[in-house]
């Protein structure tokens, strides 16, 4: 395990009759892409209804450092990495993400 562990999070909102549409193609692009960098310790993508035809999509990743991170998005990690493809999906797309120092935690086993 690396000396430092940093969790990139992004959310946005989808249409939640195309959450699980977006979710499926975000796993075939964004994190095929994630999965070869390296540095890369893994990802997840989860969805929360909030009611009204709106579903939060959210992107986490795990990393052995910022430089990692920058080898997958360039010099400005703190800035959403967007296809152009999103913009047909996402009703609310933030132009930053947050990273995260991890104090501590546990991977949890492949299902």
């Amino acid at each position: 395990m690396p000396d430092e562990v940093i969790l990139r999070r992004w959310t946005g909102k989808v249409a939640t009759e195309r959450a699980a549409e977006y979710a499926k193609y975000m796993a075939e692009t964004g994190f095929n892409e994630i999965e070869t960098t390296e540095g890369n310790l893994g990802h997840q993508i989860v969805l929360r209804d909030l009611g009204g035809g709106v579903t939060e999509i959210t992107a986490l990743s795990w990393w052995t450092g910022m430089d990692a991170i920058r080898a997958l998005v360039g010099d400005e990690p703190g800035r959403a990495h967007y296809y152009t493809i999103d913009e047909i999906y996402l009703i609310e797309k933030p132009d930053f993400v947050e990273h995260h120092v991890v104090f501590s935690g546990f991977t949890p086993p492949e299902r």
